[in-house]
């Protein structure tokens, strides 16, 4: 194995070593000291994860590919957030908690790591440009190969309105949901692309070099020690969260749902962006946009199955507060989808995204938030209008017959938005 991956690893598991000394001595410390520990070794484990995730692209290629990333770089926050579901079966005070993660880091996804990877992009293609003499554009142009993703994603972003409308999410529209789900993996393996080959960077460029079967084994290794260092720190992490928020007087609600995620998705982010600063833009959000697939369909769908094998019956109940989060979190994802549709992702529009995204941290009252929601609405209408030619393409994406990329005609081709010089963008 490589120095620079031994000193890299070491350093990750020297992090992560005091949890795994506590969970296994059963010694317990004060809840925000084993918050820290504990969340320590869940960043820790996540970074050995994505390098592992995304150096396996080199034995898998394609949207697959990015469709498992995605996946498995969202591991640790489905071991905290089946965790909440599970407890809340037998334990209804961790009914709430299991739908404030998803809800957070699913708003998270989107409100800041769309538009931080799209803002680098830009960034980085404009100093290309300069350098070079040209002029680079306002926007990242994404390959069609994404109209997959984005049709999956509008599909469920519309799903996700039954949800509020129910005030539960029942096991049967969870099976719906992962049945998609599955649907998604499916098509994206058929799914070709001409593309060049995969670049990698970081640890997982020196895993990528390796030779084949070092690799692989390395690849599976790696795999199984973050794994199993997530699944023994997710437990008592998902616990010093509620009982942090008691000893410092903050809202239990607020710090599972967004520290618990910001944790989890830390590695996944930074890797989007080091593909951003190195011109990939465009393979960094379809990262990201097929981790919005999976968290609204497998991790959805997954909540109440495990809610009802922890006890509980065959509905995960949501309370006035969840249904009002699944609702701003719905029109959040629409608005999103309704933006990308052209395959173009302006700059003003991820600066608007992260904007509401701000906002709502300072609107907190329920009717505040609704009319937040009904704004995200309101914009994500006035999108679809815009790029109206694009809506029936990317729906129809998830149910057409694959072929090869260079034979594809370019769906936003018909977009007017389309039209505009490409120049240096991702």
């Amino acid at each position: 194995m490589p120095a620079a991956l031994i000193r890299r690893l070491v350093l990750c598991l020297t992090i992560a070593a005091p949890a795994l000394v506590l969970r296994f001595s059963g010694i317990h410390l004060p809840a925000v000291l084993e918050l820290l520990v504990y969340g320590a070794a869940v960043v820790a484990a996540a970074f050995i994860l994505a390098w592992a995730a995304e150096a396996a692209q080199k034995d898998i290629s394609g949207a697959l590919a990015i469709a498992l990333l995605a996946l498995i770089a969202v591991l640790p926050e489905y071991a905290v957030d089946l965790y909440y579901a599970f407890r809340s079966g037998s334990d209804a005070e961790y009914l709430h908690y299991a739908a404030a993660n998803m809800t957070g880091s699913n708003r998270l996804l989107l409100g800041f790591g769309w538009p931080l990877v799209v803002i680098v992009a830009l960034f980085v293609a404009r100093r290309i440009a300069k350098r070079s003499g040209g002029r680079a554009t306002g926007f990242l142009t994404l390959p069609k190969e994404n109209r997959l993703d984005i049709g999956f994603l509008a599909i469920l972003a519309v799903i996700a309105f039954a949800i509020p409308l129910m005030g539960s999410i029942p096991i049967w529209f969870g099976a719906v949901l992962i049945v998609i789900f599955g649907l998604f993996l499916w098509r994206a393996g058929q799914t070709h692309s001409d593309d060049a080959e995969e670049e990698f960077v970081g640890a997982a460029a020196i895993i990528a070099d390796m030779p084949q079967r070092p690799r692989r084994i390395t690849v599976v290794s790696l795999f199984v020690v973050s794994a199993a260092i997530i699944l023994l720190s997710a437990e008592p992490f998902a616990e010093a969260l509620v009982e942090s928020g008691t000893a410092l007087g903050i809202d239990s609600y607020f710090l599972v749902q967004w520290l618990a995620p910001l944790a989890s998705e830390a590695p996944e982010f930074i890797i989007a962006v080091m593909f951003a600063l190195r011109g990939m833009g465009a393979a960094a959000i379809g990262t990201l946009i097929a981790s919005k697939v999976n968290q609204w369909s497998l991790l959805v769908g997954s909540l109440p199955i495990a809610h009802f094998a922890g006890g509980g019956p065959a509905a995960l109940a949501l309370d006035a507060r969840q249904v009002e989060e699944f609702t701003l979190t719905a029109t959040q994802t629409l608005l999103g989808v309704a933006i990308i549709l052209a395959l173009r992702f302006h700059w003003f529009s991820a600066i608007g995204l992260a904007a509401l995204f701000a906002l709502q941290f300072f609107v907190t009252d329920t009717s505040g938030r609704y009319v937040l929601s009904a704004i995200q609405a309101v914009l994500a209408i006035a999108f679809l209008v815009v790029h109206r030619r694009a809506i029936l393409p990317t729906l129809a994406a998830p149910f057409r017959r694959a072929q090869p990329s260079n034979s594809v005609k370019h769906d936003s081709d018909d977009d007017p938005v389309s039209r505009e010089p490409v120049g240096a963008n991702s």
